[in-house]
């Protein structure tokens, strides 16, 4: 006969494996530091990326008269400004990712915890002889 609390475990933690179980054991697989210190470095390139893109749209936008400006401008001021600029911008996309990502390793762990529970429970129903 079968045991139908063993069935339905089964095919709780199958439905785990093949849907957030794959992100859930990647994730699992680091440190936590390592794992968040990743995310962040890959979220602080990005953000670099992007502030390059929109800086050079915004010089291209009106090239011309920037070009008449250059002369007249501080350029060192200009250059502490867009420094500046650099500096805040990848500041809070890297504190917003180090939130992201710590909120994620950490529910990551704990269903992983709570998966683990359930293979040692269903181990225990294989050792305990019920069918």
């Amino acid at each position: 006969m079968l045991n139908e609390e063993r069935i339905i475990l089964m095919t709780q933690m199958a439905s785990y494996e093949a849907n957030e179980g794959k992100k859930n054991v990647a994730i699992g697989s680091y440190f936590r530091s390592d794992y968040i210190g990743w995310q962040v470095l890959k979220s602080i390139i990005s953000a670099t990326i992007a502030f390059v893109v929109v800086f050079a749209m915004y010089i291209f936008y009106d090239f011309e008269i920037f070009m008449m400006e250059i002369y007249k401008m501080d350029l060192l001021e200009f250059a502490k400004n867009v420094l500046s600029n650099y500096l805040k911008t990848v500041g809070i996309y890297a504190l917003i990712s180090y939130l992201v990502y710590s909120f994620r390793y950490s529910r990551a762990k704990k269903s992983l915890r709570l998966y683990y529970m359930n293979l040692h429970k269903l181990a225990g129903m294989y050792k305990s002889g019920r069918s």
